[in-house]
């Protein structure tokens, strides 16, 4: 059977006349740590997975069994971690954006791309673009994309919470969390991991001493 996401692709290519559409999403927009996670997909345009869908609707479980799944499937992809630094210097819709427009650019390396949909973001391309609030649980490329870009910051945010145990990375992803925020007031902010653009931490790099324990 195939799914509501599939099907508004395949609406897309009969419309436009186009046969390879990428998708494109981000995860990890609205945390005080870690980067933003890009990623872009393109996907065989008779491949359809019911499972797919927008990556918050989904559970880490379903998430990492889709995750290898839609990296065998697809015809070219590619994950980009914006870092904290990039996003503290140009904000995080640009950043976003930017690491969109790395992976459209690795993904054009090895495949044609006739049509681009994302998640309500626009990009500096020549390429048909559909910009669409919710792109994530509307288009499967994006749906794909989205669970992508979401796994890969996980593991991100899992591995620093190993270094960085007393911020609970690996529960909060970096989120602002009360266990999160309560670290944050008890042993400060950590350069290059924490967004110095982002309140509190902005205030805290304006007033506090930064990271007391290490």
């Amino acid at each position: 059977m195939k799914s509501k996401l599939y099907l508004f692709d395949e609406k897309i290519r009969k419309e436009n006349k186009v046969t390879f559409i990428a998708g494109f999403d981000e995860a990890g927009r609205g945390p005080l740590a870690g980067p933003v996670s890009t990623a872009g997909v393109v996907l065989p345009e008779d491949f359809s997975n019911p499972l797919i869908n927008d990556s918050k609707q989904l559970t880490d479980k379903e998430r990492r069994e889709l995750f290898p799944i839609i990296k065998k499937n697809a015809l070219a992809y590619f994950v980009c971690l914006v870092p904290v630094e990039i996003i503290d210097k140009i904000n995080i819709l640009e950043a976003d954006r930017v690491g969109m427009e790395t992976c459209l650019d690795s993904i054009l390396k090895k495949q044609k791309v006739d049509y681009i949909i994302t998640d309500y973001m626009s990009l500096h391309t020549d390429i048909p673009l559909l910009s669409i609030p919710k792109g994530d649980a509307t288009s499967i490329a994006v749906a794909a994309a989205s669970i992508l870009a979401k796994v890969t910051r996980d593991d991100y945010m899992i591995e620093l919470d190993k270094k960085y145990p007393l911020y609970d990375f690996k529960e909060n992803k970096g989120y602002g969390t009360k266990k999160h925020l309560d670290a944050l007031k008890e042993y400060g902010y950590i350069k290059g991991v924490h967004r110095l653009s982002f309140e509190p931490i902005k205030d805290m790099a304006n007033g506090v001493e930064q990271l007391k324990l290490f």
